[in-house]
């Protein structure tokens, strides 16, 4: 049985990004891109000891999209694909998941690097990156294999922007 669950942001993520159209598609793409997150007051005894973290996970939704679509065309790709083998953004659930490299932490605020997230998103959840948790380097990337190096230098465009509000 379905249930429905809430969830409240512990803060907000700043970028220089306003405007999906042209930003980074993947953390990998948007390398030395700065920002911060300012995470409210009240979630601030959660980041004691990140600061020892050279990388960070960032869980938060896709505030400015409504609707979804099972199948996509991902930007790495010009064939539909099911949206749970991409990493579009138009999903049933909209959250989005990047990996950005923590700078510091001052207080209530961090400084990360390799952002690719719209500034103003609201962050759901931090978790740290474990290299022996996390990295699996020599894994299967099914349609991927051979178009994940483009994603350095391919950028957001209009396809998912129909129903932004």
């Amino acid at each position: 049985m379905a249930q429905n669950y809430t969830y409240s942001p512990i803060g907000i993520i700043h970028s220089p990004f306003h405007d999906p159209a042209g930003m980074p598609i993947q953390p990998a793409g948007a390398s030395g891109v700065r920002g911060s997150i300012e995470i409210y007051e009240d979630y601030k005894e959660g980041v004691i000891d990140l600061d020892g973290f050279s990388r960070i996970f960032l869980i938060y939704p896709f505030h400015r999209l409504d609707g979804y679509a099972l199948s996509v065309t991902p930007f790495l790709d010009t064939t539909p694909h099911g949206v749970f083998a991409t990493r579009a953004p138009r999903r049933p659930n909209a959250l989005g998941l990047s990996s950005v490299r923590l700078c510091e932490v001052r207080g209530c605020v961090l400084n990360i690097e390799d952002v690719d997230i719209l500034d103003g998103t609201p962050l759901f959840d931090i978790k740290p990156y474990v290299p022996a948790f996390d990295a699996f380097p020599n894994e299967a990337d099914g349609w991927l294999s051979g178009r994940s190096e483009t994603v350095l230098f391919t950028k957001s465009d209009s396809r998912f922007m129909g129903n932004i509000s």
